[in-house]
């Protein structure tokens, strides 16, 4: 009776290691056809909800579609095409921007150490600095979460919005960067270059964003779609509003010493920049070649005589997501297209021009 016990235990321990031998070959299987190191990777766009993805998914394919684990389970794939362009979606907010790109960047699946990465997507836009349809390259990311609020019913005398960074005494204040997220700089090289490939690009435009256009009564507001360069303002916390709209602006000049420009609003980048820096320090990817192009979708202000609950509550009657969408695109792949089908001039960097 012991020996039959000692026979099945053996044949059950065979039976084990046989199945754990057949899983790390199939590991091993799946790692090898993506290299020794991983796959390299020319150009990874970044989307965050999958209207942004399904734009390049639809014209640059045919895809692989490459499983990553800890990637949101809404969008469990990176797809990448035979030009080693890749796209992947975060799903959207803060906390899933993060996660998502830490997760592919820690991934053994890739060689991301030369990668180009675009993050592209859709944002609020101010309506002095562009339009329904226009999109905007990046040179500044700046949280615009990060701040304390005092109820607006209560702000002090003197004070023009009940915002301040945190551990300051005024609003005018530029706050110690104690959360090291509050501010990054993109590489200027970079935004240069993908805004010369894109300047002239015809972007998509329509009568219904024309309409919404119209009431506005200056420029650029109420002129067509262009490609500009200005920079974008990251908090989980949708807003619409005259004041608020002139806090954005002002926060953008406090963090970044005067040097940026606010124009786009939006929830993720700099949780994403983040993620990506985070890897840039364990030698991963290289923070000098991400740039960040966000398209107009909607006002973040109302027009004269509209009110701040009507633009926000009616954003989608404005005309603009399906412009941002198609734009995203437009104004994206001329860059994409440089790196992939020009990689020996941009392997070891951004080229001169």
């Amino acid at each position: 009776m012991l020996s039959r016990t000692l026979l099945s235990i053996g044949a059950i321990a065979l039976t084990a290691c046989a199945a754990t031998a057949s899983s790390a070959q199939d590991n091993d299987t799946a790692f090898a056809e993506s290299g020794p190191h991983g796959r390299h990777v020319k150009v990874m766009i970044i989307s965050m909800f999958a209207p942004e993805g399904q734009v390049w998914l639809d014209h640059l394919g045919p895809w692989e579609s490459i499983p990553v684990a800890g990637l949101s389970p809404d969008y469990p794939d990176v797809h990448c095409n035979k030009q080693d362009i890749c796209v992947m979606t975060t799903g959207m907010g803060h906390a899933n921007a993060a996660a998502s790109t830490m997760a592919l960047t820690f991934s053994p699946r890739f060689n991301l150490r030369h990668t180009y990465f675009m993050i592209a997507g859709i944002a609020g836009i101010d309506p002095a600095q562009g339009t329904l349809g226009s999109a905007a390259w990046a040179k500044y990311l700046v949280d615009f979460g990060i701040q304390w609020e005092l109820d607006a019913r209560e702000i002090p005398a003197g004070w023009k919005t009940g915002y301040l960074g945190i551990n300051t005494t005024s609003p005018d204040q530029k706050p110690p960067l104690d959360y090291k997220t509050e501010v990054f700089q993109l590489n200027a090289q970079l935004a240069d270059a993908a805004y010369a490939l894109s300047r002239n690009v015809v972007l998509t435009d329509s009568a219904q964003a024309q309409a919404a256009r119209a009431k506005f009564s200056y420029a650029p507001a109420n002129q067509p779609p262009s490609v500009i360069q200005c920079d974008t303002l990251a908090g989980d916390t949708w807003f619409s509003g005259t004041d608020l709209g002139q806090r954005a602006r002002d926060w953008t000049k406090i963090m970044t010493d005067g040097k940026g420009k606010y124009c786009t609003t939006q929830q993720e980048d700099n949780a994403t920049f983040e993620a990506l820096t985070r890897a840039a320090n364990a030698h991963r990817v290289d923070l000098s070649r991400v740039a960040v192009l966000r398209t107009g979708s909607d006002f973040d202000r109302p027009y004269a005589g509209q009110t701040s609950a009507d633009n926000l509550l009616n954003y989608q009657a404005q005309g603009g997501f399906p412009l941002a969408i198609a734009n995203l695109y437009l104004t994206g792949n001329p860059l994409v297209q440089d790196i992939a089908t020009h990689w020996g001039q941009w392997r070891e960097g951004v080229p001169q021009r």
